[in-house]
């Protein structure tokens, strides 16, 4: 199947500046729908990138941005909800709307990035809601050809994952660490985006699911200590009981950007790993936290300290 030019939701995100670099790198145009033109400033740099203006909850602006558009990639997706943003309107409202508008549109190709374990049955409303969405978008995109892609925890230099621990562990000589023993197989962002340009012209892919997961499975006690070795720092994790990890997640998620949520603690159920291993229609393995973090966190707690001394002494 030719793509020439492709229509990504969620371009100015973490995983979306990936996948817009990948696909301007195969010389494929890229569109990206967005509600904020500053966020989608640093697309700017890549080449033959249209920034479009419009909501992707809105019907008329979607099938306007399908206008000569071989495909769509929908990225967009939120760990926590909002009165605003709730799991039902992102997760599931969202890709039924989108199946729809790709059938106005007469755009055949979809592929949809959901989460690992997405079920309608779930342990967590966040899973529930992106596996409803997943159901949504087959009955609602009946002849079209979606593939849908479900990550594990996606880790970069840019990610909420990593990177949350490495700022909450610096101030902290002992880390209480709810879920600590929860498994989890890490994917590098950047495989992810390679498996989204990947599938997008492969026919084979059509109507498929598939699982990606990296090559390491940790505990979370076991990431949390790693992230404190990088930054030269050592903490000690406790490991708190479920009531506990309980009373904390309840305190967080009343929080500013909330950092947890019981729903999350909830979704934490279920080991985040696959039971085989990265798909081979990719035809690449993917690359291990080990071989890609270190080059860009190593040290990343002196450069924090002095940051934060400058900001002291102004």
């Amino acid at each position: 199947m030719k793509i020439e030019r492709v229509l990504v939701l969620g371009a100015s995100g973490f995983v979306g500046r990936s996948v817009c670099a990948q696909l301007a790198a195969r010389n494929v145009a890229v569109r990206a729908l967005t509600r904020d033109r500053l966020k989608a400033r640093p697309l700017a740099v890549l080449p033959a990138i249209d920034i479009a203006h419009g909501s992707p909850h809105h019907d008329e602006a979607l099938v306007t941005a399908m206008d000569r558009v071989d495909a769509v990639v929908n990225l967009v997706g939120i760990l926590h909800q909002s009165r605003a943003q709730t799991f039902e309107r992102v997760h599931v409202e969202l890709p039924a709307r989108l199946a729809r508008a790709c059938r106005v549109a007469g755009v055949a190709r979809l592929v949809h990035v959901s989460a690992l374990h997405a079920r309608a049955d779930g342990p967590s409303e966040y899973l529930r809601s992106r596996g409803r969405g997943e159901d949504a978008l087959r009955t609602e995109g009946a002849g079209l050809a979606i593939t849908v892609l479900k990550p594990s925890v996606i880790f970069g230099r840019d990610d909420s994952f990593l990177n949350l621990f490495a700022r909450l562990v610096r101030p902290l000589p002992v880390v209480p660490l709810a879920g600590a023993g929860v498994k989890f197989q890490p994917v590098w962002v950047e495989d992810v985006a390679r498996a989204v340009a990947d599938c997008l012209p492969h026919r084979r892919t059509f109507g498929q699911s598939y699982d990606l997961c990296g090559p390491g499975v940790y505990a979370l006690r076991e990431i949390v200590e790693w992230v404190s070795r990088l930054q030269g720092l050592s903490r000690r994790v406790i490991a708190l009981p479920a009531w506990a990890a309980q009373a904390q997640a309840l305190v967080l998620e009343h929080l500013p950007g909330p950092v947890m949520t019981r729903d999350n603690l909830r979704s934490m159920a279920i080991d985040s790993v696959c039971g085989c291993g990265f798909p081979p229609v990719f035809g690449f393995a993917p690359e291990a936290m080990e071989a890609v973090v270190p080059q860009y966190m190593a040290g990343a707690g002196l450069r924090a300290r002095y940051a934060d001394y400058r900001q002291d002494h102004r």
